[in-house]
């Protein structure tokens, strides 16, 4: 047996098989990597050399055709579909294009991810489940329209987010949509977002912050302190001097950042917004990988009627589970009718799935397991970053998530920096991606989570040599 071929056996001690073909099919795409189609191998050579069965085979490559990675031909067999020619950005004019469209080339050491859920994701169990509910729920004609989403998964995700007689939640609050995005622009919509004013805390992530924009909506940055804390006297100044329509915060873990707002700061920034009537949007999305489990939400010190919540279960269950929601005690009718509008295509099954993991604990199993990886991954980076780069970066020490946030020690160009590790096949994510005004010019964005056969000690390296050739900013 082949190398490949024992690592696929290996893989089978924990996925099924077919997840196993299916990833050392998708390396094999990728490492071709051209603009012309690729002929793979057939279904008996590749049962021969990992050593499994044919239907095995024919099943990965069944997945692949649906993504359109694969196409097949009568009495020829299967093609890697050919990459479409892409204009690269020239001189990075959209420095978040640039970093979209590298990081999905060929052999590229990707820095800039965040995505959690791809070093342990929940697809196993999750298309398990699916399929034994498919044996109950046979296929049949949808009598009740759901529109807002499956009502077994509404009201596990009510009851997940109720914390007393006073925070609680019921399924007629809670709304499941496609994805985050679809979410976000439903939200944009009822409350009438555009031309208000929005105050967010700042960094933030750039897929917010993009979706406020392109939304007309008026956006007013709150820079985090040393320590990852809001300022309450800038913040008071800003709720007594501006419009605010709406304030935009992180439920526990600030991501980039990687910080946690202490009890004390939500408490006071809690009172302040309290005081001012201010309503609240509070971004859900990872407060499931802070580490330090039990601790108090922003939410828990808020009135819950001038409160709205937005999460996704990609971060921490992985690509299978893209479908975002939104949880609000208000503007029951408008939502609906959103929802209604926009007819997300959401599988029922799918998402009965999903609340069983989340219903029968296999969710909060996961996240323990998922947590401690992420932990596992970052630490050593973290440490070689001090070791070799302590005189030029400065790492904020993060309290849970995927990604490292750091600042240069000297005022750097980091957009020379980000061209510089380019050409080298590294992307990193500069900390202005996660600003609209300017904020974070000497910062940057790292991720541990970078797959391939790149050395750690040699991507530092051209790191800190990046940082030290910058001109000043």
């Amino acid at each position: 047996m082949t190398a490949n071929g024992c690592g696929v056996v290996k893989a089978q001690e924990t996925d099924f098989v077919y997840q196993a073909v299916y990833r050392y099919l998708t390396q094999l795409i990728d490492e071709a990597g051209s603009s012309s189609a690729v002929r793979l191998p057939s279904l008996r050579q590749l049962a021969d050399r990992l050593n499994v069965s044919i239907s095995t085979v024919q099943y990965a490559y069944a997945l692949l055709e649906k993504e359109n990675r694969v196409y097949s031909i009568a009495k020829s067999g299967y093609y890697a579909q050919a990459l479409p020619t892409i204009e690269m950005p020239g001189s990075g004019n959209d420095l978040l294009e640039t970093v979209y469209v590298n990081a999905r080339r060929p052999g590229m050491c990707v820095l800039s991810a965040d995505d959690p859920a791809t070093l342990q994701p929940l697809d196993s169990p999750l298309l398990m489940l699916e399929r034994e509910l498919l044996r109950q729920y046979p296929r049949q004609p949808q009598l009740l329209l759901q529109p807002c989403g499956d009502l077994e998964l509404r009201t596990v995700l009510a009851a997940r987010y109720t914390s007393s007689t006073t925070n609680c939640w019921h399924a007629d609050d809670v709304y499941v949509g496609a994805d985050l995005r679809g979410v976000l622009e439903i939200l944009i919509s009822v409350l009438e977002l555009r031309g208000a004013t929005v105050v967010v805390e700042s960094p933030c992530d750039w897929i917010i912050l993009r979706l406020l924009e392109t939304a007309g909506v008026r956006v007013i940055e709150l820079p985090l302190l040393e320590g990852g804390v809001i300022d309450p006297q800038r913040l008071e100044s800003l709720l007594k001097s501006e419009p605010v329509r709406l304030i935009l915060l992180s439920s526990i873990l600030s991501m980039p950042h990687g910080s946690l707002l202490s009890q004390a700061n939500r408490q006071t920034v809690a009172h302040l917004l309290g005081c001012h009537g201010t309503w609240v949007l509070e971004n859900d999305c990872y407060s499931e990988l802070d580490e330090a489990v039990g601790t108090d939400r922003l939410r828990d010190w808020l009135d819950p009627d001038r409160l709205l919540i937005f999460s996704t279960f990609e971060k921490f269950i992985g690509a299978e589970a893209p479908f975002g929601y939104v949880l609000s005690h208000h503007w029951r009718s408008e939502l609906q009718r959103h929802f209604l509008l926009r007819a997300f295509r959401l599988s029922p099954i799918r998402q009965k799935a999903i609340a069983r993991l989340l219903a029968g604990g296999r969710l909060d199993q996961h996240l323990s397991v998922l947590r401690r990886m992420l932990r596992e991954r970052r630490t050593p980076l973290i440490q070689l970053l001090r070791e070799r780069l302590g005189d030029v970066l400065q790492i904020v020490e993060p309290q849970g998530g995927a990604t490292i946030w750091a600042r240069s020690l000297r005022p750097v160009d980091m957009g020379n920096v980000f061209h510089r590790l380019l050409k080298q096949q590294i992307i990193i994510a500069p900390g202005e991606l996660f600003s609209l005004q300017g904020l974070h010019a000497h910062h940057l964005r790292l991720s541990p989570l970078f797959n391939g056969d790149h050395d750690l000690v040699s991507v530092a390296g051209l790191l800190g040599e990046a940082l030290r050739l910058a001109p000043s900013d």
